[in-house]
């Protein structure tokens, strides 16, 4: 029965529109998460603070966007 009720599901699931489709997938995925943490916010503030600290403390390493992601391309890119 529960496979029927599946089938059923995804059919009109999939005859959503992009944008709906999306958001019931964000909203699935989220329901499989269980209850949020209360206390993520205020520990991300904090994370973001400490950095923010360290960048202008001048204890941080900057790195430059484009120059990060071409090396990581090369480190996961395999060669011939």
């Amino acid at each position: 029965m529960a496979s029927r009720k599946l089938a059923v599901v995804r059919e009109d699931a999939l005859a959503l529109s992009t944008d709906e489709r999306a958001r019931l997938a964000r909203d699935l995925l989220a329901s499989l998460d269980g209850s949020p943490d209360p206390d993520a916010a205020a520990a991300w503030d904090e994370e973001i603070i400490r950095r923010i600290d360290q960048i202008e403390n001048g204890d941080a390493v900057l790195l430059d966007g484009g120059e990060t992601i071409a090396a990581i391309r090369r480190r996961i890119t395999p060669t011939s």
